[in-house]
């Protein structure tokens, strides 16, 4: 089928010989943001359900997604539970630099072992809670929770109240006898 998009930045309107192409967001586009948001979002909450807390003092983002992701656009997308946005920062390649240091250092690599026998591991798809947390991190930035740190720099839309039985809720039809 055909699908539409929106055109963010054609060349043609600044140089009436463009070189370069346009630049289009589509259904789909936003569709994989939202999925990609909501499932990392839903896993670090689920984390701070274990943790049993509710505020972040700081997010690290690593690897190639945490050195090019914008952290002040991630946060306002909703990528993240609310943090001051100050405090969320890429740290760039932390395995690698981790790997560099257990191979340089015997201390560093015994230190390692200790932390490793101490890690709780979180099995997202037997919790049931990650699906609720999953569903409701679709919302750009979040259908439900407070995001007052983000609020103290950036206004943010006003969210509409939801309910349950309220309009937009899909009905079943009954069937016809």
């Amino acid at each position: 089928g055909r699908t539409s998009s929106y055109v963010l930045f054609d060349p043609s309107e600044l140089d009436p010989s463009p070189n370069g192409e346009r630049i289009l967001v589509t259904q789909n586009d936003v569709r994989a943001i939202q999925l990609a948001k909501a499932a990392l979002y839903a896993g670090i909450r689920l984390l701070q359900d274990h943790l049993e807390t509710d505020q972040l003092d700081q997010i690290s983002l690593a690897g190639a997604f945490g050195s090019h992701v914008d952290t002040i656009r991630a946060t306002v997308l909703g990528l993240v539970p609310d943090c001051d946005p100050d405090r969320v920062n890429s740290i760039g390649n932390a395995a690698g630099a981790g790997a560099t240091i257990a191979l340089l250092s015997g201390a560093a690599r015994r230190s390692i072992a200790e932390v490793v026998r101490t890690i709780e591991k979180v099995e997202t798809a037997l919790e049931p809670s990650f699906q609720a947390h999953f569903v409701d991190a679709m919302a750009i930035p979040h259908r439900s929770a407070e995001y007052p740190q983000l609020s103290n720099q950036f206004s943010l839309p006003d969210r509409p109240a939801t309910s349950i039985s309220g309009p937009g809720r899909r009905r079943r039809r009954s069937k016809a006898k």
